[in-house]
């Protein structure tokens, strides 16, 4: 066996948990598929030299290009979804298979949340939060300081960890969320405006569109007789897949504040559409 040989067999054990940090950060296959191959690459050139420990080093590179993707995609959020994420995740063990494995039952909820973050905070809360890296770790991924990778994990845990809603109150949401569907259906605009915060926002990726009047506008020419709304639970908030010919379509998550919905966001991407479960849809 050639010395390159060598280096690409080791590399390939470390490849499912690569694959798992890119795509618990990135929250598409596709990416995390490029973002490990980049690692690779980036490995073959170097030929191995001066690399002591070659797991800490290609964690360090893969979350560097991650970063990298994520500043190139524009993620940077509004304002963030209120539920606890990670209280069914379990905790993640050494071997990289059952990592792999855990990453890709994160499912899609979680990105319509994890896009309200910044791609630092996305970062530095994945690698320390979700696979146990120390802040001086993250924090030479991140080119920053020690104290400020802690203080990115702070702010990120703190945006979406927010504490999930009561059964009350996720029940008065939800009937919020029948309503503006239902009007929405009806092409009812008057009632539209009755269920719409006056400084809603609709998110649509990096797009955000400001405001009760645009919001219902949007709302009323966007529905379609032929679409089929499925009731779901986004990560403890109420929300409905939409799909089309029996294919999923569109996810929305709604936040209710005082009986009107203040946020309303959305996941269109037919590849991470394509990742939804049956049992999401109830």
């Amino acid at each position: 066996m050639t010395r390159q040989d060598k280096l690409a067999a080791d590399f390939e054990a470390h490849r499912p948990y690569l694959h798992a940090i890119a795509f618990r950060v990135l929250g598409q296959h596709a990416d995390a598929d490029d973002a490990v191959q980049e690692a690779w690459l980036r490995l073959a050139r170097t030929g191995g030299d001066g690399i002591e420990e070659l797991r800490g080093w290609l964690t360090t590179v893969t979350g560097r290009i991650c970063l990298d993707i994520l500043r190139r995609r524009g993620v940077r959020g509004e304002q963030p979804l209120e539920p606890e994420l990670w209280t069914a995740l379990g905790d993640l063990g050494p071997d990289p298979e059952a990592e792999a494995v855990l990453a890709d039952s994160v499912g899609l909820a979680l990105y319509v949340v994890m896009d309200a973050l910044t791609p630092a905070e996305r970062v530095s809360f994945v690698l320390h939060d979700v696979f146990e890296m120390p802040f001086d770790a993250v924090a030479a991924v991140l080119g920053r300081s020690t104290a400020a990778a802690k203080m990115l994990a702070s702010r990120a845990r703190g945006r979406i960890r927010l504490g999930a809603p009561t059964a009350d109150a996720h029940s008065a949401a939800r009937g919020v969320v029948d309503a503006f569907l239902a009007a929405a259906g009806r092409g009812d605009l008057a009632g539209l405006l009755t269920l719409l915060a006056p400084e809603v926002e609709l998110h649509r990726g990096p797009n955000v569109v400001r405001g009760a009047d645009e919001v219902a506008a949007q709302a009323t020419v966007g529905a379609r007789r032929d679409a089929k709304g499925h009731p779901a639970l986004v990560d403890g908030v109420p929300g409905v897949l939409i799909t089309m010919g029996g294919r999923p379509f569109l996810l929305m998550a709604f936040t209710v504040e005082d009986g009107r919905i203040t946020t309303i966001r959305t996941l269109s991407d037919p590849k991470r559409l394509a990742q939804i479960v049956p049992s999401w849809v109830t």
